[in-house]
């Protein structure tokens, strides 16, 4: 089996490379891998470090939290992050962070993973989620660094948990302790005899309170202001095709409302096509004239999506029709009700605000018309209730950084 994981990380290598003739994406994926050796050798030897791994900006932002709290707790230990996806890498400092390195993650081959090991020299290493590399796991844990789990979620379907799943199973055994986010991961865990492990919630919670406090001191956003003019805002988050198709004929059926959309791919090419979409309504948010009356905004950039949500009254989250569902947090911590398509299986926070009333799950746009209906007529009451759920989740970075396993 170690034969075949091999030659799949090299498959992977040429799927990349291949990439590059099509996607600005794996191009950086590829450059970027080109240069972890020597980041990693700029790090003073005797630095005492703590490393996380990231999937992607998804991942880093529910990691933030816990780094902060760390930081927090180990003042001159250098904070190492690392990252799979471009995502995270060519984006991650647009967060307010701790981070003193940033590299991509080589690719998991056996002769990288040694090499990794033993430049990274960590104390600690965190793996944020579920994303886990065989072979620079194995490596790091034998180089004595405390290998912890954070937000993990596990579902029974995946491969670690299958009759043909021990190659991969084994993983898992080499992580020192876990702090998952839900009831079901934590019985997965104990049903293959792993006990080191405990229910602990979220972080991302954390992540988006932080957000919503840092606000309070920030100035209105005047482009944002001009256009709603006193109004608040039915918001599309990570919009894809799906979400802009039943907006804009949500747009059609009440041309009062103000709509801001914000594109998965925020390519000029897809914007101008929405824009094109929009019979002249809308207007894209970095080149906003406030002369001219519009009904759609569309944000065309980067880093104005969380805050957006404090401007608005309902949101209508991208990524549920393909089963990549966007953060619902973020509207949620200003106790904006949400919809979404139907594919959520896998965001247990999607569950939980679907069983409490917060959210609805559409599958075409009348679904969409009756869910607006139903959300906006408890207004004031339902914000409360959402509100009032998002900060009872607060803590969970403190919670597992003041675990003993940090002693």
């Amino acid at each position: 089996m170690g034969f075949l994981y091999s030659l799949a990380i090299l498959f992977l290598r040429i799927v990349l490379r291949l990439g590059t003739l099509f996607s600005e994406k794996a191009k950086l994926s590829i450059e970027g891998r080109t240069k972890w050796k020597e980041q990693l050798q700029k790090i003073p030897k005797t630095a005492p470090r703590i490393w996380m791994h990231c999937a992607s900006l998804g991942e880093f932002d529910q990691g933030l939290p816990v780094l902060f709290a760390l930081k927090e707790k180990f003042p001159d230990h250098i904070i190492v992050v690392t990252f799979f996806s471009p995502s995270g890498m060519e984006h991650y400092q647009k967060r307010i962070h701790c981070v003193d390195y940033a590299l991509y993650l080589p690719l998991d081959t056996h002769n990288n993973a040694v090499q990794f090991a033993a430049l990274i020299q960590a104390d600690y290493a965190l793996f944020v989620k579920y994303e886990f590399w065989r072979n620079i796991i194995r490596e790091v844990k034998k180089s004595g660094t405390k290998m912890i789990s954070v937000a993990t979620i596990l579902r029974p379907n995946q491969i670690y948990f299958s009759w043909y799943g021990g190659f991969f199973k084994a993983i898992l055994f080499q992580f020192d302790y876990y702090f998952v986010q839900n009831k079901e991961t934590l019985l997965l865990l104990n049903n293959i005899g792993i006990t080191e492990a405990l229910e602990i919630g979220d972080p991302r919670f954390d992540k988006v309170l932080m957000l919503r406090d840092s606000l309070k001191t920030m100035p209105e956003d005047s482009i944002l202001s001009s256009f709603l003019k006193g109004q608040k805002a039915v918001i599309v988050g990570s919009a894809w095709k799906e979400e802009v198709r039943i907006i804009l004929e949500y747009a059609k059926e009440d041309p009062t409302q103000k709509i801001i959309i914000a594109p998965h791919d925020i390519s000029f090419k897809n914007c101008e096509s929405i824009l094109n979409l929009c019979d002249g309504k809308a207007q894209f948010y970095t080149n906003y004239k406030h002369e001219i009356e519009s009904s759609i905004l569309i944000l065309d950039t980067i880093g104005h999506l969380s805050s957006a949500y404090n401007y608005g009254k309902l949101a209508f989250i991208g990524g549920g029709f393909s089963g990549k569902l966007h953060n619902i947090l973020e509207p949620a911590v200003f106790g904006l009700p949400i919809i979404f398509g139907p594919k959520y299986s896998r965001f247990p926070e999607a569950e939980a605000f679907l069983s409490r009333g917060f959210a609805k799950s559409i599958t075409t746009s009348q679904g969409f018309f009756e869910a607006c209906k139903v959300l906006l007529e408890e207004d004031q009451e339902l914000e409360r209730k959402i509100k009032l759920f998002v900060g009872d989740q607060k803590g969970a970075a403190k919670r597992i950084v003041s675990h003993s396993i940090f002693n």
